[in-house]
């Protein structure tokens, strides 16, 4: 049996150590530098992706909102509002444990104590008495109609009159959800539109 000399298999082994470590990246957002760590396997790890920046551009929160970040990975969406919502509270939730350790680590590195994530399908574990200013999410590209319908009827049950959801989404989906936002909420408002992305607003009034 044929087997590689050692000396590539030691190349090999070096290479996967130093896949292994944290990726560590600075990123100025909503006007406020954040220091980042993430590893691969989560979303985007080397640096902010594309429909995240944009509805970070496009968004505004007060100092003192209530803030859901749903789908929150390693956390930029919930520490940039963090940090512009410093006298306010912020909730992050993802399915994966991977990203709500690093989301905490993040908020930690941050000083973001009122920035706090944990395990959550959808809203599922979110207090039934917190509720929000604002709820924010980069959707995936391959959500099917029935998790997002749960996701929006869950985050306008959890929202303040008046309160505010904001989505990022592939232009691929901006029709469909043009349609469930008006179906939920009654309103719709696009934001903005890029080459590859839309960002989409609906007011709980």
């Amino acid at each position: 049996m044929k087997t590689e000399p050692q000396h590539k298999q030691d190349r090999g082994c070096q290479s996967v150590s130093k896949l292994k470590q944290d990726i560590r990246f600075q990123e100025r957002l909503m006007g406020h530098d954040l220091n980042f760590q993430t590893t691969w396997g989560l979303f985007s790890p080397r640096g902010i992706d594309e429909g995240t920046r944009l509805l970070l551009n496009y968004l505004e929160v007060g100092e003192s909102d209530t803030i859901l970040d749903i789908g929150c990975g390693y956390g930029p969406l919930g520490l940039a509002m963090g940090r512009v919502a410093h006298k306010g509270e912020v909730h992050m939730v993802d399915k994966d444990y991977l990203a709500v350790e690093y989301a905490n680590r993040n908020a930690s590195a941050n000083g973001l104590p009122h920035c706090k994530a944990y395990l959550s399908n959808g809203l599922s574990k979110v207090p039934q008495d917190y509720f929000c200013d604002t709820v924010v999410s980069n959707i995936p590209a391959k959500v099917g109609r029935e998790l997002l319908t749960i996701l929006l009827c869950d985050s306008y049950a959890q929202m303040k009159p008046g309160g505010q959801m904001v989505v990022v989404t592939i232009n691929g989906l901006r029709d469909f959800i043009k349609r469930n936002f008006k179906e939920v909420f009654g309103n719709y408002k696009k934001l903005k539109q890029g080459k590859a992305y839309t960002v989409a607003r609906a007011i709980k009034e």
